[in-house]
């Protein structure tokens, strides 16, 4: 098993390939969940996996499964896979190198003509980003009982239209979901960071991932003419909102080593330059490694957001719409992704994951492990995003093993 050797060159053009679906002028993808280029990427996902000589198949959420199958058909399979979705500014590899470094395990696999203990099934998890349908990870949470089907169809984006409707449209809504128990999960993927440039390592062997907290905060005061209007007497909630901006700023710094705080959106109403904001929708988004500390920054939040809510005479809406506490991945996952750097020689360390992944959902209902790789400057969610197609490679022919490892065959 050892000696088995995926193609990087191959990696390379599928994932050149698939980055054509939704291309753009940076250099990076637009490929929305739920949308006509998520359902192209997916036709092209599943053209590729049937010439592999996959079943495919897929639930009520979507999620899809290309399973190869092994010597004994009755054992769960061993599952590897990631998503297709992108930010509206993303980038070509995240969450697209995972799924086709799956396919090119299989591939590999057929070349070799290696018969695998188990099936192997290549994932491609629905709505992944949460960018147009929020929270993110909705298609491996379904899958892992963490939402409920119903709730998910239900999610609307910014235009009105549901999750259920939009996949049904695009021709995705199977039967079933989180019916299947797996052997194992890996996930390779992009770290989405700079620790693994900054160390000069190849490989990231993921031990776990932060907790994350996600809030809807809205402020509403009075919209008012921009020039009459005394500013004794405003209740200007954009000035609201940039208190709780500042702070959310602040409570970042405040709660090192390990704290992300996030503004991430914000929108004000009427949004004209001669009248005084009424109303100002934001989002923030939290991460830290220790539920603990989380909790102390969910209420440091909630008193900001009161303060400036009082202090300017606004009424405020405070709403933690999702939260994923800290995870941990199983020993032997990891240790299996260990043995597949060490079998590679390629350079590694053990580092928590900065990001949600769905394999966070999946390690609440299978064991679970991940494999990072460097991407240039540690950028990602962006067009420039980068990795050079040694370390694809590398991360992929760790992911063989790793697959190998808990499939057993041959």
């Amino acid at each position: 098993m050892e000696n088995l050797k995926i193609d990087g060159a191959r990696l390379w053009g599928s994932l050149m390939e698939m980055a054509q679906i939704g291309a753009t002028e940076k250099g990076g993808v637009n490929r929305l969940a739920l949308t006509d280029l998520d359902r192209d990427s997916r036709d092209l996902f599943t053209r590729w996996c049937e010439a592999a000589g996959c079943t495919v198949s897929f639930d009520a959420v979507g999620n899809m499964f290309a399973r190869r199958p092994g010597r004994n058909n009755d054992l769960p399979p061993v599952m590897t896979g990631s998503h297709l979705d992108s930010q509206p500014t993303g980038g070509k590899f995240d969450g697209a190198y995972g799924v086709l470094a799956g396919l090119e395990v299989v591939r590999s696999l057929n070349d070799a003509d290696f018969e695998t203990e188990a099936p192997v099934e290549v994932v491609v998890w629905t709505n992944e980003e949460g960018s147009r349908f929020a929270p993110a990870m909705v298609g491996s949470g379904v899958f892992a009982g963490e939402f409920e089907l119903e709730d998910a169809w239900a999610k609307t984006d910014g235009d009105g239209l549901t999750f259920g409707a939009e996949l049904e449209r695009i021709g995705y809504k199977g039967e079933g979901c989180g019916d299947r128990p797996a052997t194992a999960y890996f996930e390779a993927h992009i770290e989405q960071g700079p620790i693994l440039e900054d160390e000069e390592k190849t490989i990231g062997i993921v031990s776990g991932a932060q907790g994350q907290r996600w809030y809807e905060i809205t402020l509403i005061g009075r919209e008012s003419h921009a020039g009459p209007t005394p500013m004794a007497v405003r209740r200007d909630a954009l000035v609201g909102a940039a208190s709780i901006v500042t702070a959310v700023n602040r409570i970042g710094h405040d709660f090192q080593p390990g704290a992300c705080a996030t503004v991430g959106m914000l929108e004000s109403k009427p949004n004209s330059r001669n009248v005084i904001p009424g109303e100002v929708f934001l989002t923030v988004d939290f991460r830290h490694p220790s539920d603990a500390t989380l909790a102390e920054m969910n209420d440091a939040l909630r008193a900001a957001s009161e303060e400036a809510a009082k202090a300017n005479t606004l009424e405020l809406g405070f709403n933690q719409i999702w939260s994923c506490p800290a995870t941990v991945f199983n020993p032997d996952c990891v240790n299996a992704v260990r043995k597949g750097a060490e079998i590679g020689g390629y350079t590694h360390m053990d580092i928590v994951s900065g990001a949600g992944h769905d394999a966070i959902y999946m390690a609440k209902v299978s064991p679970t492990g991940m494999i990072f790789v460097p991407c240039e400057d540690g950028i990602s969610h962006n067009e420039i995003e980068n990795a050079t197609p040694e370390d694809i490679a590398a991360g992929c022919q760790v992911l063989l093993h790793a697959i190998l490892d808990r499939a057993g065959g041959n």
